[in-house]
């Protein structure tokens, strides 16, 4: 199995949160789109401010590989309005997908007709400008019955609003890895999670993201049906190792 064509290679953290400079951050993503296009790894996934330097150093090594940002990262809690402005941006600079995190505060506060509008907005947006769009639903932050239920949620909003063609464009995502969980749970994807979401997403694809640690792991993944794989140690992964990685 080609592992390698299924991971998004990531590296999320801010300057303020890795300790390092704007300069060796920069440094950190063209390190991490090196290695992705050294290795045949589909996708990387990068902060919005370093997309345009990172999609140029990509365009000027005549490579493929995917540049993937994260929007309304990681608690979800931006306005629709401030979500569109960040994806428009990013989409400006050369992303080609776009990992939004969904409302799951408002949808946990039985808000649903806000986060089908966020849903339904950006997404046309996404599809409009030919890019993929991934739904991070976060689903440590859920109960099992209300993963099945956001994922359904998504899936029907997909399924109403979009032509067919469009729904391999739109993922349901797990995890952003940033969410802080009690009694050492999981906070990525879990066997378990994912199997839930596979059974709710209908015609959408899923992207299982955090804590799959083990090439074992990442295929297991593949043959339950996930289509991506978010990991930080993508290298580890089609290197046959395993990973102390927490994402």
């Amino acid at each position: 199995m080609n592992i390698a064509r299924y991971l998004d290679s990531t590296y999320l953290k801010t300057p303020a949160q890795s300790g390092l400079s704007e300069e060796e951050t920069l440094q950190t993503d063209k390190d991490l789109a090196q290695v992705a296009i050294d290795n045949g790894i589909f996708a990387i996934m990068i902060r919005p401010d370093y997309v345009s330097e990172i999609k140029k150093y990509i365009q000027q090594k005549n490579s493929e590989v995917v540049v993937g940002t994260v929007i309304g990262f990681h608690e979800g809690t931006n306005s629709v309005d401030e979500k569109l402005a960040e994806a428009t941006k990013a989409i400006e600079e050369g992303a080609d997908e776009l990992d939004f995190v969904i409302n799951y505060s408002e949808y946990l506060k039985g808000n649903l007709d806000l986060v089908k509008d966020e849903f339904l907005r950006c997404t046309k947006l996404c599809i409009n400008h030919h890019k993929v769009a991934k739904w991070i639903i976060e689903i440590a932050a859920l109960t099992d019955e209300q993963i099945a239920d956001l994922t359904k949620n998504i899936s029907n909003w997909a399924e109403e609003n979009f032509s067919e063609n469009d729904l391999s464009e739109i993922f349901v995502k797990s995890s952003t890895g940033f969410y802080e969980t009690k009694n050492g749970k999981p906070n990525g994807a879990t066997f378990e999670g994912i199997k839930i979401m596979l059974d709710n997403a209908g015609k959408l694809p899923v992207k299982a993201a955090g804590g799959v640690r083990t090439p074992e792991d990442a295929e297991k993944m593949i043959n339950l049906g996930v289509k991506r794989i978010g990991t930080s140690s993508a290298l580890a992964l089609i290197k046959n190792e395993s990973s102390l990685e927490g994402y």
